[in-house]
């Protein structure tokens, strides 16, 4: 393959109907976006990469729309879309198309169910599978500027020039290992996972010290984080512009009734108090005001004993069942995952037991780690 590579900068309609027409004729396109986030909730799309070996399209949305002819270019009845490490690139295309393209691939999704490394860079990928060298030099540029610089439109378009040939070398490895409808069972999740709607009620779930807070106080966070994730989109700014976690948890632990109270809460910002007070004691007070029964539970301690041995239980059930199939454990399960089966074995309730081909390999072990003297 060459080390170098053709690449045409769209930023009109035209010229966008006739590069979908191009690649529209392709079984394969790898595709990658470039994209800002420093004063903003959401990413604001600078650059859209889609080609192959042959020649790559920088497509501008700032100066094109998507057309209907790029939205079945990147839906099901167009070609199959390779991308690495996609998550972002999924909330670009949702902010930008409408929807996320599929079918998709993930190369470094594939990567790791081969038995590598579980988070591999882009530039490691293609040194790995194609012995290529990637630059790194443009990876902070001003992707909004413009002009772009022949350099940055380079190194744009090599962020896709391998991957169509790198995913045919993984597919022949994956077919080979019985592990290629795991892949595509995992990319067909990740579509509808960037398809779902946000569940801004269990955010609170997410702060590592939630477990230090009582019911009514627990209470006030989760309605404290449901209150900032919808104001943080509506006005489109950094969570932590308009309030961090850690000061969401502060309020919540301290309760505050008043405005003074409200503002000898370590880390709060007068402006914060000054534009949102009232709601912030609103949200509070509804938390105060809840009859017991409604109160949420408390998240397992875990520092406790009984959490860690049961932590101790799943670790050694993952360890052994990764090694028996040369994968990383965090490819099989995350540590959040465990977590869930922690608190609904300490709440005895239902085990979150796995659907999929990770249900087929791990959930009895999950369960029979569980079950041989923690529930007895």
């Amino acid at each position: 393959m060459p080390t170098d590579v053709t690449w045409h900068f769209i930023d009109t309609e035209e010229a966008l109907e006739r590069a979908c027409a191009d690649l529209a004729t392709r079984d394969v396109i790898g595709v990658d976006t470039e994209f800002m986030r420093e004063t903003t909730f959401y990413p604001v799309p600078a650059l859209i990469q889609l080609g192959d070996a042959d020649v790559v399209y920088l497509i501008d949305p700032t100066a094109v729309a998507p057309t209907e002819s790029l939205r079945t270019l990147l839906g099901d009845a167009g070609p199959l879309k390779i991308l690495h490490a996609c998550s972002e690139d999924m909330e670009i295309f949702t902010l930008w198309v409408g929807d996320v393209p599929s079918p998709l691939i993930d190369t470094q999704m594939a990567h790791a169910l081969l038995g590598e490394e579980s988070s591999i860079s882009y530039q490691r990928l293609v040194d790995h599978w194609a012995q290529q060298h990637v630059p790194k030099g443009e990876t902070r540029s001003n992707w909004l500027q413009r002009p772009l610089s022949e350099e940055q439109c380079r190194y744009a378009a090599l962020d896709v020039v391998w991957l169509s040939s790198i995913w045919q070398r993984q597919q022949a490895c994956l077919r080979e290992k019985g592990r290629l409808q795991w892949l595509l069972e995992d990319c067909h999740a990740l579509v509808d996972a960037a398809r779902g709607a946000r569940d801004d009620a269990r955010w609170y779930l997410r702060h590592r010290n939630a477990w230090r807070l009582e019911p009514r106080q627990l209470a006030a966070f989760q309605r404290l984080c449901v209150w900032r994730e919808r104001a943080v989109r509506e006005r489109n700014l950094p969570r932590n512009w308009l309030a961090s976690d850690a000061t969401l948890m502060e309020m919540a632990a301290a309760l505050p009734g008043n405005r003074y109270e409200l503002s000898r809460v370590d880390g709060i910002k007068p402006a914060l108090i000054k534009r949102e007070g009232d709601t912030l004691l609103a949200l509070i007070e509804e938390a105060v005001r809840l009859e017991e029964a409604d109160l949420p539970n408390t998240l397992p301690s875990p520092i406790s004993d009984a959490y860690k041995k049961r932590m101790k239980a799943l670790k050694a059930a993952v360890n052994e069942r990764a090694t028996a199939l040369s994968l990383p454990a965090e490819v099989l399960v995350t540590r959040r995952e465990l977590e869930r089966w922690i608190s609904a074995d300490l709440q005895r309730t239902d085990w979150p037991c796995m659907s999929g081909w990770r249900g087929e390999v791990l959930n009895d072990a999950l369960v029979s780690a569980l079950s041989h003297d923690t529930r007895s």
